[in-house]
């Protein structure tokens, strides 16, 4: 099953609601009102929800649309522009990747799997186990990485996580590695502490690698809905976050939470998982995601 398929699979349940809000023969009121609820229902909030009725109806009318086929299409369309955002940054050598996200959110997994994908590309990847605070996150971290053909930096429980990333650094330099994927702590006492850990770990990367593209990739679980923005907006407060994946869309997430998501933080989706197993995630495609989303 491609991963596409994957998509439209767990998407089931959402695409349901939203294709029988969008049977009908004109579009009027009552398809709007339905669309609505059904938009509210998956998830994407009442205010994104609101959004996209309103320029459906809109450009529906501008372009004189009138059946289903043609709505789908357009909401299709709307969605997806909804969710522009481009790819990863991968400029210089060796471009790095920082992740941050709350314990549970699917950090650890997502790390492995996004280490997966570009070494299927070809890349040399080296991941930093800078985590050092949670008992067992080396090791977890560790399994992930040999699934996916990665190696991985890491010192002793408890280390200095800036120390993990300097020698992560110097070992992609003496490897000619192509990307570094860094894991950081999940849970710090206060925004203050996560601030001032990720800040001396940005100055390692700024002053051992000036010239390379630097990603932050903030792991949302989709499960935790409205909750889970509300939990990531503390993170994009503090950690300068660049890119958004959203995890476990295979439980009871809906897919409408991903549009909460890019409006509501204001930062693109750049991946998106639905499995436990190692080729569940892949690199976010808008018009790939809005055509499962609605067309199932």
């Amino acid at each position: 099953m491609g991963f596409f398929e994957k998509i439209k699979a767990v998407l089931k349940r959402t695409t349901g609601a939203i294709g029988h809000a969008l049977t009908f023969n004109k579009i009027d009121d009552d398809t709007l009102e339905e669309l609505l609820e059904a938009l509210i229902m998956a998830d994407c909030g009442v205010e994104t929800a609101e959004e996209i009725i309103e320029r459906l109806k809109t450009e529906a009318k501008a372009r004189h649309i009138r059946g289903d086929a043609e709505a789908k299409a357009l909401l299709c369309e709307i969605i997806a522009s909804e969710m522009e955002g481009g790819e990863f940054d991968l400029s210089g050598k060796p471009a790095v990747i920082l992740v941050v996200g709350v314990n549970g959110a699917g950090k650890t997994t997502t790390i492995g799997k996004l280490a997966n994908l570009f070494v299927k590309e070809g890349k040399k990847v080296l991941v930093g186990a800078a985590d050092t605070f949670r008992a067992a996150a080396v090791e977890q971290l560790g399994v992930w990485c040999e699934r996916a053909g990665a190696e991985m930096i890491a010192e002793k429980e408890g280390a200095d996580p800036a120390s993990v990333v300097y020698n992560t650094i110097s070992a992609a330099k003496a490897k000619n590695a192509d990307m570094i994927i860094i894991d950081t702590a999940g849970r710090l006492q206060n925004k203050k502490n996560l601030m001032d850990e990720l800040a001396k770990i940005r100055r390692v990367i700024a002053r051992e690698l000036p010239d390379t593209s630097v990603e932050t990739l903030l792991v949302i679980d989709g499960t935790t809905g409205q909750n889970g923005i509300s939990q990531a907006k503390e993170f994009t407060a503090a950690a300068e976050v660049t890119a958004i994946a959203v995890t476990k869309l295979d439980g009871t997430a809906k897919g409408g939470v991903t549009l909460s998501v890019k409006k509501e933080l204001g930062i693109p989706v750049k991946l998106i998982g639905v499995g436990e197993k190692i080729d569940d995630m892949d690199f976010f495609v808008p018009e790939d995601f809005a055509k499962a989303l609605i067309e199932g």
